[in-house]
C-alpha cells in the first residue's frame, strides 16, 4: 500500500518507532471497565496496531481522507469502526459505548482544544493515553508550585489523576518536529460532582491564571469578594501555588459573596 503523506496543515507527524507505539498502547489500562478504545488521528496506524492486539474495541478517527482511505484498505474489518471527521465537532453518542478510553498522537496544534472535549465528556471517558508536545505533557502533569502548572493542570486535575509516562525524541517521527513530545496517562477519578459551581470554578481558575505574576488578589478583582475574605493569606498567593481543593475553596467564597448558597 501506498504510504500516507503527512500534511504540515493538519499538524501530521508520523510514529515510526514501533517500540514506543507498543509502550503507548500497553499503557491503556482499560481502566472503569470499558470495552473500547477510539484512537485520535491514527494516520498509517502504527499505534493502530498495538491496540488491535489488546482486548478493547477499537475505534479510530482522522480527519484526513487519505489516511482514512488507507485504514480502511488495512483494517477492512473495522469497517464502520473507522471514522472520517474533525474529533473536535464529532458526535460519538449513538457510535461508542456509554464509557470509553482514548488513545493517540495528538496533532500540536489541536491538543489543548481536544481536553476541552474530553473535559464536556469526562462521565464517559475513563482514561486517555496519547502523546504530545513535552511541554504541553508536562503542563498537564505537573503539580503546583511548578511553572508549568497552568489552567489545563488544575482542570484536568479535577476530574483525572495524571501521570507522565515517558519523553519521545523528535527523530522518531517522519517527519520530526522541532520539539521533543511526551506521552502522559489521564485515569478518571472518583470525583461526580464538584464540591462548587463548577462553571464558576472554571471561571476563577481562568482569571486566577489571567496574569500570572501577579496575585490572586489582583486577578480576581472583577469577582466579588466577601469583605472578610478579602485579608485572607490565600489572595497574596499566585494562582499556580493553588491546588484543585485550593481553586474550590475560593470559588466557594465567591459562591457565597453571591448569595448562591
Amino acid at each position: 500500500m501506498e504510504k500516507v503523506r503527512a500534511k504540515k496543515h493538519l499538524g501530521q507527524h508520523f510514529l515510526t518507532d514501533l517500540t514506543i507505539a507498543e509502550r503507548i498502547a500497553q499503557a491503556v489500562t482499560g481502566h472503569g471497565g470499558v470495552e473500547a478504545v477510539l484512537e485520535i488521528g491514527p494516520g498509517m496506524g502504527v499505534l493502530t496496531d498495538f491496540l488491535l492486539q489488546g482486548n478493547l474495541r477499537v475505534y479510530l478517527i482522522d480527519i484526513d481522507r487519505e489516511s482514512i482511505a488507507f485504514l480502511h484498505k488495512k483494517y477492512p474489518q473495522l469497517g464502520e469502526r473507522i471514522l472520517e471527521g474533525d474529533y473536535l465537532k464529532y458526535d460519538f453518542s449513538r457510535l461508542l459505548p456509554e464509557k470509553y478510553a482514548i488513545a493517540g498522537n495528538f496533532p500540536y496544534n489541536i491538543s489543548s482544544q481536544i481536553f476541552f472535549k474530553v473535559l464536556e465528556q469526562r462521565d464517559k471517558i475513563t482514561e486517555v493515553v496519547c502523546m504530545l508536545q513535552k511541554e504541553v505533557a508536562q503542563r498537564i502533569a505537573s503539580p503546583k508550585g511548578n511553572k508549568d502548572y497552568g489552567i489545563l493542570s488544575v482542570l484536568l486535575q479535577a476530574w483525572y489523576d495524571i501521570d507522565y509516562l515517558f519523553s519521545v525524541p523528535p527523530h522518531v517521527f517522519n517527519p520530526p518536529p522541532k520539539v521533543n513530545s511526551g506521552v502522559i496517562r489521564l485515569i478518571r477519578n472518583s470525583v461526580k460532582k464538584l464540591d462548587c459551581d463548577e462553571k464558576l470554578f472554571v471561571k476563577v481558575v481562568k482569571a486566577g491564571f489571567g496574569t500570572r505574576r501577579k496575585t490572586l488578589r489582583n486577578c480576581l478583582k472583577s469577582f466579588q469578594l466577601p469583605e472578610e475574605f478579602k485579608t485572607h493569606p490565600m489572595l497574596d498567593l499566585r494562582a499556580e501555588q493553588l491546588d484543585v481543593s485550593d481553586f474550590m475553596f475560593l470559588t466557594q467564597k465567591i459562591e457565597a459573596s453571591r448569595g448562591t448558597h
